[in-house]
């Protein structure tokens, strides 16, 4: 398994919800941050409907709250929220023209995506929202640098990024991240009111069994931590 290239300086990870990146990436996300590199977050939606016994209008600037404190453990200070509906994104054009606009205004060399499959392993379905979103950000990625594809978006000039790394089962590539495990953790430990609904476990177990599992070692990759990802190459 190949090192993920790193000659590039702009970053920007989407996903559909809070916490998405946090059982992830965010590991990955500070190795990058403490190179000097400037990564950005845009998320779909703002998880509102995620937390069981919470009102979507309560539940939603609490779950942003927590990724924005999430993000700054990890070095990111730019963090942006579409506003779809959780839980009922479609992958359609609406959304397409959202991200690739996303894309037009940050400029990123590398975009980091996630998990788009039907599973995440054998009998685990993935969300419709997870779905929908990583496919739509996939194309994105192109319909960005393309002119006439939404000429509604002729404000902002077109953008091609060079690489997308997916975050899931399939993995080329990889990063060691062994310097940045507390980091994490703690990018994931911001989320603790989403936690403490999700389970009866204290949060604390929580977070550190997600990001054991999410920082172990890859086959073929020389690191005792490491994030792995499916690389795309671009014309960028």
């Amino acid at each position: 398994m190949e090192q993920v290239p790193e000659d590039w300086q702009r970053g920007l990870v989407i996903v559909a919800h809070p916490d998405d990146i946090e059982y992830g990436a965010a590991a990955a996300v500070a190795r990058w941050t403490g190179q000097g590199k400037d990564i950005r977050y845009v998320l779909v939606t703002s998880g509102e409907a995620g937390i069981a016994g919470m009102p979507p209008a309560e539940a939603g600037p609490l779950r942003e709250a927590e990724e924005i404190a999430g993000a700054r453990a990890v070095g990111v200070h730019s963090v942006e929220f579409l506003g779809h509906p959780d839980g009922r994104v479609q992958e359609n054009l609406e959304l397409r023209r959202d991200l690739a606009a996303a894309i037009r205004r940050h400029r990123p060399e590398l975009v980091v995506l996630f998990n788009f499959g039907d599973t995440w392993a054998p009998g685990y379905a993935n969300s419709a929202d997870h779905r929908a979103v990583g496919r739509a950000g996939l194309d994105a990625i192109s319909d960005a640098g393309n002119e006439w594809i939404f000429p509604e978006l002729a404000e902002l000039p077109p953008w091609s990024a060079r690489y997308a790394a997916v975050v899931g089962p399939v993995m080329t590539h990889a990063v060691d991240v062994a310097d940045n495990l507390d980091q994490a953790t703690a990018s994931l430990a911001a989320h603790r009111r989403y936690l403490e609904v999700l389970s009866d476990e204290p949060v604390d177990s929580q977070v550190r069994a997600i990001i054991e599992m999410a920082t172990g070692p890859k086959d073929g990759f020389p690191a005792a931590h490491a994030v792995g990802f499916e690389l795309y190459h671009f014309g960028g």
